[in-house]
């Protein structure tokens, strides 16, 4: 069977059995214009669910939405997270079997520039989807995903365990340490005794992979200044993230939903989904990979530069309660990690007619069959 994706047409390879559980379903995506939203949306088509996406605008330009035609695909629909009403009327309408909550303010420095906004759509739009969840007379599963940036943050060489301190310096990080609050609460006051709704949460970081146009990230203020023959400047180039590509959380949140709806165990449990910590890169590291990777491409050092706002040097996340209970690990390495990041950006700008392939739903495929190679159980 085909898949149409706008212009471009997939042959669709057999789903796995452990994902089957999305075919026919109803799946709200909240965030599903966005960077993470929309690969999440382009797989969940592919494996044969029916994705309803709830998200206030495009915020980017370009976009991988746009630039996947994902719109016609789905049910597209221009809601606020932050309209309760509209969240609520919108999950009574679809009474949908999976919900993953994405939307977000996603950017720290933006957090600084406009902190109200950031707490109302992280905080405040986690407890309208929370609430329109409450009132759901359906069996629902839903994946609320926050962030590694929900914890308090003091620089410790080891990683985050999900029992660590919430919370942060920053309107960013303490947006999502309080939505993880609200979510918690949510769980014990009203789901422990709703049966009908299970809960999970995903807390991810650092997350690259084609497709990210979003101002003041790393990879793509890189590729856009690349593009033009400009060099690259860097205020942090010795802080230390663990960079993951965006297929490698997005499993995670995936395999979280399965084993919630199957079981009632992991109801209310938060997860961290990373790279092994031998794994972390600093960020000048990851960009000289990416330099080896684009023909002329060239950055400094303005370390010295101390004008902008707090950014942590460092944070780590164990995550030893993924690989427990979901049997999940992540799949790619730092070197392929940026390889298959930096080839969609090679694909992106080449002149070459697009017709026959979708680079995106073929680098969803090449990561399951890496899963598979590695003996993952939800890629089997």
């Amino acid at each position: 069977m085909a898949l149409e994706i706008g212009y471009l047409k997939v042959v669709e390879t057999k789903m796995t059995k452990y994902l089957e559980v999305f075919k026919n379903k109803s799946v709200v995506v909240t965030g599903h214009t966005g960077f993470k939203g929309s690969w999440l949306s382009l797989w969940l088509t592919k494996l044969g669910a029916n994705v309803v996406g709830i998200a206030d605008c495009i915020p980017t330009a370009p976009s991988h939405f746009c630039y996947i035609d994902l719109g016609n695909e789905i049910d597209d629909r221009r809601i606020d997270i932050r309209d309760a009403k509209k969240v609520e009327a919108t999950l009574q309408e679809i009474k949908p079997d999976f919900v993953f909550h994405l939307a977000a303010q996603p950017l720290v420095r933006n957090s600084y520039l406009d902190p109200v906004k950031t707490w109302q759509t992280n905080a405040f739009g986690t407890i309208n989807l929370l609430d329109g969840l409450r009132k759901l007379d359906h069996f629902c599963t839903a994946v609320m995903i926050t962030s590694d940036k929900c914890y308090d943050n003091v620089e410790w060489v080891w990683g985050y365990k999900e029992t660590d301190a919430l919370g942060g310096p920053d309107p960013y990080s303490a947006s999502k340490g309080a939505a993880e609050l609200a979510i918690r609460s949510y769980v014990k006051s009203y789901f422990s005794r709703n049966e009908s709704i299970r809960i999970g949460i995903g807390r991810a970081g650092n997350v690259i992979g084609g497709g990210d146009w979003a101002i003041d990230r790393i990879i793509p203020d890189c590729i856009r200044a690349w593009a033009e023959g400009d060099i690259v400047s860097l205020r942090n180039p010795h802080s230390t993230r663990p960079w993951q590509h965006v297929l490698e959380p997005l499993s995670g949140y995936l395999n979280l939903a399965v084993e919630l709806s199957i079981q009632d165990r992991l109801h209310g449990e938060p997860f961290n989904f990373g790279p092994s910590s031998m794994t972390d890169q600093s960020v000048g590291a990851l960009v000289q990979t990416m330099c080896n990777q684009w023909d002329k491409a060239v950055w400094e050092d303005i370390s010295d530069d101390n004008t902008g706002p707090y950014e942590s040097g460092l944070l780590k996340l164990n995550c030893d309660k993924a690989l427990h209970f979901l049997k999940w690990h992540s799949v790619w390495g730092f070197e392929r990690t940026v390889k298959e990041t930096m080839d969609w950006y090679k694909e992106f700008y080449s002149e070459k007619v697009k017709i026959d392939s979708c680079f995106s739903c073929t680098q969803i495929e090449t990561y399951t069959k890496s899963a598979k190679s590695l003996g993952l159980p939800w890629a089997q």
